[in-house]
């Protein structure tokens, strides 16, 4: 069994993996396959410890028929939900919340302007409250001119005698500028780096996502969900903002942590890759700026600033066997799905984030309808997605930084509890391993990594997957109620399952 940050099994229900266990080729053993029957273990807690609630992956977005067209009929529901696994009443975790439908609706097929009559003329305006308004504003304008010009004209007249009543404004600007520093002037900036990505399997299915330009050689960094369904002898295209569209290739995915790099396969020349600011620099109540599709509405611009740091979200694709741990930037800027994979920019335009998730309302939006924003969005912060960028344009490969354990992700404990149950000692923690050589035994509650507090086992993944394989790292953890901190040097593993 695989001891690398593994969730393992208490007797009924088994525990998730808290990250992919280790290939059947590494050296170590791989986790046991679940039996006939038993629910799928990584899925993400009905009722989380503070600071871990379940989200989603913002689904790709399907795209919408031509502007002022509706659809004939609306499309079918994207992907079809899994049917939740059996937990019992206080199980913990359940499945991840569905990937929601989308692309059914458009603006009801309605025309745009006002309804026609029997006879071809436009009906009537109602009579009312806002006629009214309306009205009274009209009123008080054309009062406002006629007192200015009464005014003008009276001085005028007191003045020289004359009857002129002409008005001019003195400073009247002739160009309408905006400062380069300004939302509008980095917008304008950014846009031309930032991609909308089509993606389609074999069999059909696929949607529409974000990525934007990460060097002048073509890479484009994206969300791995975004391009998943097209990483097996899928199409995958890239369209800039001119409307200029490429065809791209998956050059490298990390499921873990949720991200993914593409090449176009003929880069235009003078890409101009986004400049990446520095994610653990950021303060909370910093500006930000989002850029994306959402529901295939490419380049769109949203605003907000950043809500909370070291935010630990486990997030799903909605089959409850995929997930992806981050300590994510927490924001209120507008994400909706299509939003995956899009940088959020700090108010200098440099990228500070890659969009990736959201929290919905009911799991899939108000009354059950398709999931959108309530303004907690997540990204996964920029420093983390460089050091797995550089990984896999290099390699192909994700690498991640590991302690070798088992966590017990059912355990009700205030922090990481390392299981004690689910295979021998020597698997549940591997004594040649960072966390073995350091003293931790099965039973002992993390409490606190790298100085930050520990509430659960997804927190421990997130903060983990936030350092560098051969880094060190304070750990404290609880023994028979006793604090011990003790140096860890955080072990490697290669690839995802």
């Amino acid at each position: 069994m695989s001891t690398e940050n593994e969730g393992t099994a208490a007797p009924t229900p088994p525990a998730a993996p808290s990250v992919p266990p280790a290939p059947a080729s590494e050296t170590q053993d791989a986790a046991p396959a679940p039996a006939v029957g038993e629910p799928v273990t990584q899925q993400l807690p009905p009722t989380p410890a503070p600071g871990t609630e379940p989200t989603q992956q913002i689904p790709p977005a399907q795209v919408p028929p031509a502007y002022g067209q509706a659809p004939a009929q609306a499309p079918p529901a994207y992907g079809q939900p899994p049917a939740p696994a059996a937990h019992g009443a206080e199980g913990w975790p359940p499945p991840p919340p569905t990937v929601p439908a989308y692309g059914a609706g458009g603006h009801g097929g309605g025309a745009w302007g006002a309804p026609l009559t029997t006879d071809g003329a436009p009906a009537p305006k109602p009579k009312g409250r806002g006629g009214l308004i309306a009205g009274v504003l009209v009123a008080a304008l054309l009062a406002g001119s006629i007192g200015g010009g009464v005014g003008y004209w009276a001085a005028q007249r007191s003045n020289d005698g004359t009857g002129s009543t002409t008005i001019s404004a003195a400073n009247t600007p002739k160009d309408l500028k905006r400062e380069a520093g300004s939302i509008a002037g980095l917008a304008a900036g950014a846009l031309p780096s930032v991609v909308t990505i089509e993606a389609s399997a074999g069999d059909g299915e696929g949607g529409t996502g974000t990525g934007f330009v990460y060097d002048q050689q073509g890479h484009i960094l994206t969300n791995n969900h975004v391009v998943a369904s097209a990483a097996n002898g899928g199409k995958l295209f890239a369209t800039f903002s001119d409307g200029k569209r490429y065809d791209a290739e998956v050059v490298g995915r990390a499921q873990g942590y949720d991200v993914a790099v593409l090449k176009l396969k003929s880069p235009p020349a003078g890409l101009k890759p986004l400049p990446l600011g520095d994610s653990d620099k950021v303060a909370v109540g910093d500006s930000t700026i989002a850029i994306g599709a959402p529901f295939g509405l490419s380049n769109t611009v949203t605003t907000g600033i950043v809500s909370a740091k070291n935010r630990p979200v486990a997030s799903g694709d909605g089959t409850g066997s995929k997930n992806s741990y981050m300590s994510a930037l927490q924001t209120d800027a507008s994400i909706n799905p299509g939003n995956s994979g899009g940088p959020l920019l700090d108010g200098r335009g440099a990228v500070i984030g890659i969009n990736s998730a959201i929290q919905s309302a009911g799991n899939g939006g108000f009354g059950g309808g398709q999931a959108g924003s309530i303004g907690l969005g997540f990204a996964i912060p920029v420093n983390q997605a460089k050091n797995v960028a550089e990984s896999l344009i290099k390699t192909g490969k994700p690498v991640y930084p590991v302690i070798s354990v088992s966590v017990d992700l059912q355990a009700k404990s205030e922090g990481a509890k390392i299981s004690e149950q689910g295979g021998a000692a020597n698997e549940l923690v591997d004594p040649n391993g960072p966390a073995g050589k350091a003293g931790l035994k099965p039973g002992d509650v993390i409490t606190e990594f790298g100085g930050k507090p520990v509430d659960s086992g997804p927190t421990l993944i997130s903060m983990i997957w936030t350092y560098k394989p051969g880094d060190t790292v304070k750990l404290t953890y609880l023994r028979g109620g006793k604090p011990t901190t003790v140096d860890i040097t955080l072990g490697s593993r290669v690839g995802d399952k």
